[in-house]
């Protein structure tokens, strides 16, 4: 029976020690988040559990679901779905929010949604995407909340695919948000980088004159943070300005979320004052080189008893900017790990942990193959096991 396997390590890059406090953020967002997801470290909580509406943000999961799809092969960038008349007249004009501005029986590629949801919030957008995907966008939504099973949203429920309010049907968390991002960046690299960060998109006809349409992409970050690259905005009278966002400097990504601001331009401000703090007050520090072997694992039912457990990268911590403070280090793992092993298989972690922060769990993989053992090895070892 697999159990929990710690094992204390002495690295010398963690034994340096010295006084430093985590740095503090003086925001005015009643709800933030924000994760350095180079160390996996949470840099910055504040009710980051409390269920709230998410408005616009919840068209992360409406694009997360199409972002499989496609690289799944089940959709194309350059398949169409017709807008249906129904559709338009609910989605048309100032009382239903944002939108692109699509018109009625047009036919719309996929690539042209996905832009109209990314950079415009076009609600109109989500529906018709969702419809021609699902056929009606409740059906949509169960796939959302199936997939938000799967990425361990525990505390977010999907009642529409463009997050307009409806009772509370649909609820979220920070925390979630920012895992929801985390998963489409390291998902979806190609696609994340295709739609996230344009700067605008011109889709529809001005009535009259018949002028096209250019909408600028709301995200606060992008043109102001060096690095900025995503991910969305949302606002609603009951959920108030919200934004996840994520930017990459130095080989270091850091994830925010920010919500419940009363104002678009507070929203803006605090999203920038955040993710510069987060840059600016915590440094990475590098603790494993890539391809270094860190500890073995025990290997039950194997041609070889342990397996060498290695850095699948650079391994860093993320550190108070100018200090390094005492920290501890351990191997992790379900062990024995039941061959067959496939070498670069993630099958262990090392946690880290130093005072006053949340401990840090860095992936380790296996540094080689281990195959199963032939009939007499299996025998051997059960027998071995019998007998402790």
């Amino acid at each position: 029976m697999n159990k929990l396997i710690a094992a204390p390590l002495a690295i010398a890059a963690l034994a340096v020690p010295s006084v430093a406090a985590a740095p503090q953020f003086q925001g005015t967002a009643p709800i933030a988040f924000m994760e350095d997801l180079s160390s996996g470290a949470v840099l910055y909580q504040r009710d980051a559990d409390r269920r709230m509406p998410p408005a616009s943000m919840a068209k992360m999961m409406t694009v997360y679901v199409a972002f499989d799809m496609i690289k799944k092969g089940e959709l194309k960038l350059d398949q169409t779905f017709q807008v249906r008349p129904e559709t338009w007249q609910r989605w048309h004009g100032p009382q239903a929010g944002s939108t692109m501005f699509l018109s009625t029986g047009e036919n719309v590629s996929v690539e042209n949604l996905l832009k109209g949801i990314v950079t415009l919030s076009g609600n109109d957008a989500c529906v018709v995407l969702a419809e021609g995907i699902s056929g009606t966008e409740q059906t949509f939504t169960d796939r959302m909340n199936q997939q938000a099973q799967k990425l361990g949203l525990t505390n977010s429920h999907f009642g529409t695919s463009n997050g307009w309010p409806d009772n509370g049907v649909t609820f979220v968390t920070a925390r979630d948000l920012a895992h929801l991002a985390s998963a489409t960046i390291r998902d979806f690299p190609d696609l994340y980088k295709r739609f996230y960060s344009l700067p605008n998109f011109t889709w529809g006809k001005t009535l009259g004159a018949g002028a096209d349409i250019t909408q600028a992409n709301r995200d606060p970050l992008l043109g102001r943070v060096a690095g900025a690259d995503g991910l969305k905005t949302g606002h609603t009278d009951e959920a108030g300005y919200g934004f996840t966002g994520s930017a990459e400097q130095n080989g270091r990504r850091l994830v925010m979320v920010v919500a419940g601001l009363d104002s678009f331009r507070g929203r803006a401000e605090e999203s920038v004052r955040f993710m510069e703090w987060g840059f600016r007050a915590w440094q990475a520090k590098p603790v494993v080189a890539q391809g270094k072997q860190v500890s073995t694992a025990e290997v039950q039912m194997g041609s070889a008893s342990s397996v060498g457990l290695i850095a699948p990268k650079q391994l860093t911590v993320t550190l108070p900017a100018g200090a390094v403070p005492q920290m501890s280090a351990k191997v992790v793992y379900e062990g024995p790990v039941r061959a067959p092993i496939k070498a670069g298989q993630h099958i262990a972690d090392l946690v880290i942990r130093a005072p006053e922060m949340p401990e840090q769990r860095l992936p380790l993989v296996a540094a080689a193959d281990v195959t199963e053992a032939g009939f007499f090895g299996r025998a051997w070892a059960g027998l071995t096991s019998l007998f402790g």
